[in-house]
Formats: C-alpha cells, structure tokens, sequence
C-alpha cells in the first residue's frame, strides 16, 4: 500500500466519521479540523443597508446551499480598501469566503469552485460593476455577458469563469 492510498483512506475515514457524528465526536480530538470546516461553509456578506440588488445575492447564496451570515456598513469602500479589492473590480457588495474575499454578483457556482479548489495566489473573485442577468441582478429575460475575475494580492487578475 502506497503512502497515497493510506493518506486517501485515512482522509475518507474522517469525512465519513464527521458525517456519521455529525461532528460532534472529532470536535474533541481534532478542534481545528471541525472549526476550519465551519469557517469555510459560512459566507460573511457586508452590504448597504438599502441595497435590494445585495438582498437578492444573499437569496442566490442561500438558494444554493451557502449558509450567509450579513453585515449593513455604511463604509463599504474602507472595507473594501481594508480587504485588498481593487478599485477596478468593485461592485455593490463585498463577501469574506474562508480566506477568500468575493466581490459583487459571483454565481454561487463560481463561488463553490473556488472553494473547492483553494488556489494559493487567489485573494478573491469579482464581478465588476452590476452586469444585468447576473446573480441578483436579473431583469427578465435580459443577461449581458460578464466575466468572473480572480485577482491576487499583489494586483494580477485573470478571468475565472465568463457568463
């Protein structure tokens, strides 16, 4: 056996420990596991308290199974300055992922793929300004095309998903 293999079924052993306990019996034995995995699930959403646009993204998040935790700020762009966004890629509405900082309408699948990957030089995932037919944004029938941007600390961007 392969110290892969051992790793993969020792890995598999917990997740399906945590699934049968519910948690409750690695809570004791491995605290930080448990902590990190709740971390993760949650997404802190911070928003204009007049912000309908914001309150139909939330919707979207919770609609597909991310749990949402909201915040109204009047100082979105000192937040936004404070959790390295930039100025190029702002939106509405600002969310803090795990390590991950979303900006504006991210679909909840572009969302769980960066999760689900965890990319090391990703700071975050934008979608710029309010394109209508994204998340929140919907408008009948109407979509503009829009692209989804991972940006880097140190100011690089890249497309991550186009819609």
């Amino acid at each position: 056996m392969t110290a892969e293999t051992s790793l993969n079924r020792r890995d598999w052993m917990l997740r399906a420990a945590g699934m049968l306990f519910g948690g409750a019996a690695l809570t004791g034995v491995f605290p930080g596991l448990t902590a990190a995995a709740s971390t993760a699930a949650t997404i802190t959403v911070y928003k204009d308290p007049s912000c309908g646009c914001c309150t139909k993204w939330v919707a979207h998040l919770k609609a597909n199974g991310l749990a949402t935790e909201v915040h109204d700020r009047s100082d979105m762009d000192a937040l936004k300055d404070s959790l390295g966004v930039p100025k190029a890629l702002r939106s509405c509405h600002t969310a803090v992922a795990g390590k991950f900082v979303i900006e504006g309408h991210v679909p909840a699948s572009d969302l769980k793929r960066l999760l689900a990957s965890a990319p090391r030089k990703v700071l975050g995932l934008a979608v710029p300004d309010m394109p209508t037919g994204s998340p929140g944004m919907e408008m009948g029938g109407r979509a503009d095309r829009y692209a989804v941007i991972a940006f880097a600390a140190d100011g690089t961007t890249r497309p991550f998903a186009h819609h």
